[in-house]
This record gives structure tokens, sequence and C-alpha cells, in this order.
């Protein structure tokens, strides 16, 4: 079986810029750059950050998409707010509900471009997980989103609004006057969607700030975790500015698989990425970093690679997440068989690190993890014309 991946160069990714003579979007502004925005239209500055406390509570704690139900602000400050600003969220294009509860939503966002996120309920919690960009550049080749080329980064706007979304959709919003609901619905937010959020990392740490505000979304950093395949220059900047968990696209325990796994290990390889995630705990004060490992028959999942993988990460405080592969159609791998999963597994639980295996959630609506990608990108292609590309 061939592991051969495509490998993509780098390309600069620029944000999009607000359409010419277009409302300004208030979603996914940080507090501070609300209060300019405010600012900008007239509001004095004294006034400033209590109506960014105002509007803030208004679009993130009862989910307004309207400044006329906001009834503590003027109605010529509304009828001003509307002239010059709007809420706006992605438009839902589809909404597919798995047989085990998965929701997947492809969303339209400006220039007409389409991006995936998923819902995944489970009893004690409810986990969104978010794209970060259009498409993503980092080719894997056991990753169904990798083959859909890099279009742009998402806005900050537009990652807050995938949470808006899912929230509307489950009907999560408190009613005014009505007994507090404690129930949270979408519990934790996983930037493992579409795209590397270490390359988009200015608008993902802006709106995590967003979605981590007390009194709006109120998403605790420690239910919020970041995949990164391993953009080892922006890992301490996560700890720092984001300090949110830390999931890593790990997939191999030697340079010459991973590097065909997951190309961005030509550029820093394993012993770089394990050199600063030594230090990741430390600095975000996180609990554990978790090892994404997607199990492919024959090619990862030998015991030498679990005990291999358990000497490589000594002394960093983990988990590993082992993910039976999610097959696509013209996919280069197969699963791995379930008792040599289990194998690896006991290596590693053994060696005292927790292991458990991940049960794939929303298979049948292509929901499951490495499988985004946005329908229309799909419909284009026939299955031969994936295979062929996966094979390089």
């Amino acid at each position: 079986m061939r592991v051969d991946a495509p490998i993509t160069q780098d390309v600069l990714t620029l944000p999009r810029k607000p359409d010419a003579g277009g409302k300004r979007n208030l979603v996914g502004l940080t507090r501070a750059q609300m209060a300019d925005a405010l600012v900008s239209i007239g509001t004095p500055e004294k006034q400033a950050n209590m109506r960014v406390g105002q509007i803030w509570q208004w679009i993130y704690h009862w989910g307004a998409q309207d400044f006329e139900v906001m009834t503590n602000l003027a109605k010529a400050y509304r009828a001003q707010l509307a002239e010059q600003f709007e809420i706006a969220r992605p438009e839902i294009v589809t909404r597919q509900v798995s047989e085990d509860g998965t929701r997947k939503y492809l969303l339209r966002i400006a220039g007409g471009h389409e991006v995936e996120a998923v819902y995944i309920p489970e009893e004690s919690r409810g986990t969104l997980c978010v794209s970060s960009q259009v498409g993503c550049t980092l080719t894997c080749s056991f990753c169904h989103t990798g083959t859909q080329k890099l279009v742009r980064n998402l806005t900050a706007a537009e990652i807050v609004g995938q949470v808006l979304v899912a929230r509307d959709d489950l009907g999560e919003w408190p009613v005014p006057g009505a007994p507090r609901d404690e129930t949270r619905l979408v519990s934790n937010v996983v930037l493992m969607g579409m795209g590397e959020p270490l390359y988009n990392f200015d608008n993902v740490r802006d709106a995590m700030k967003v979605v981590m505000d007390g009194e709006g979304l109120s998403i605790s950093r420690r239910r919020i975790t970041l995949s990164t395949s391993g953009v080892v220059p922006e890992i301490a900047r996560t700890a720092s500015e984001i300090g949110c968990l830390l999931a890593i696209s790990f997939h191999a325990t030697t340079d010459d698989v991973r590097d065909k796994l997951v190309p961005i290990n030509k550029r820093w390889n394993i012993k770089a990425l394990l050199d600063v995630l030594r230090e990741y705990p430390r600095l975000s004060n996180s609990e554990r970093i978790t090892f994404e490992y997607v199990m492919l028959k024959d090619v990862n999942d030998s015991d030498a690679d679990a005990r291999r993988l358990v000497k490589l990460i000594a002394g960093i405080p983990a988990k590993i997440n082992l993910i039976p592969f999610n097959e696509w159609p013209g996919a280069p791998y197969q699963r791995s068989d379930w008792a040599r999963i289990e194998a690896f597994s006991d290596i590693v639980h053994k060696a005292g690190y927790a292991s458990p295996i991940r049960t794939p959630r929303g298979e049948d609506i292509m929901a499951a993890c490495g499988q985004l990608k946005s329908a229309t990108e799909r419909g284009r292609r026939s299955r031969a014309e994936i295979a062929a590309e996966a094979e390089g």
C-alpha cells in the first residue's frame, strides 16, 4: 500500500476584506475592537465600554440577531447601530442528523465559500467541532479534508458564527424571564474541523477570546481544545495568548512515516515538535496534551510503534486518543483491525497513559474525524479523481 502524500507548497493566506460599503459585523470582535467600532460611529468614549457590555450580553448571552430587541438601549441608538452594523451568522446550506444524534452543518460564508461544523452529543457533554479555514493546505494523506485545496482563512466572525449557528439550531439560548437552565448543549469546542488553526492564529485567538468570555458564551478554556498538526513556532503563542487545551495530530512514531502521513513534519520534525510540547503544559497551565493517533492498517499500528510512542512522549503529561481510521471514497488506507487497535491501546495503557479508542461518530453522514469536506467540492469530483490525487 502506498503512503505517499502530495505535498502542497506554502501559500500565503490573506484575511478576507469586508465588502466595500457593507455593514461591519459585530460578531467575532473582541471587546476592545467592538469599543473602537462603537466610538467610530460617534459613541462617546466614556460610554463605549458600557455599551459593549450591553450589546455583548444581547449577542452572546441572549442570542440576539436584531438590534431592535436590545431594549436597554435608546431607540435612536438602536437605529444608529442597525444602520452601521450587522449581527451576521454563516448561512446553513444543509443540516444532516446522524443515527447517533451527530449533526453536521454545511455553512456558506462570505464569497460563497462553504465550510462544515459538526455537533456531537454525549451523555456528559456536547462537543462542537469548528473549522478555521476553507479547505486545508496540509494535505495529510489520510484526511479527506486535506484533498480540498486551501481557499482562505476564516475570519473571527466566521469561527464564532459556527458556535452561534449550533446554539440557534439546538434552541439553546435562554428565554428572558424564564427559569435559569444550567444545561449546556454546546459545552465544549474543538478546533478540529477544516483547516490548520495555527495557520490562522490571530483570527482563532480572537474568536476564542469571544467564546471564553464569562459574560457571553462562557465556555471555559479547559473546555476548548485546539488541534494542530505541529506548527511549532505558534505552539508557545497558543499557550500564552489562548491558553486552551492542546491536541496534536501525531499519527506516526518515525519521521519517515510521519513525513508521508503529515507532510508538515518535513518542516518541523518529531523532535522539534516534542521539544516545544514539553514546555506547553507549564506555559498554559494545561493538565495534559492529547496526542491524536489515527490507526492505519499495516502503516502505523504495530506493537513496535506503540512502544516507540510511549518512549517519545516520556515526561509529557499526556493522553493518547486512538482513532479508528474513518474511510472515505478513494482513501488510500484501511482501518486497522479492531484486535490490533486494542493490542496497541493495551501497550500504551500499561505504560501509564490513558489510551481511549475513539468511537466513530457520524460516519453515515460523513461527519467523522477526517471526513469533513464541503459538499459542493465533493460533488464536483469523482471517486476516481479523489483516489488518483490521494495516490499522488
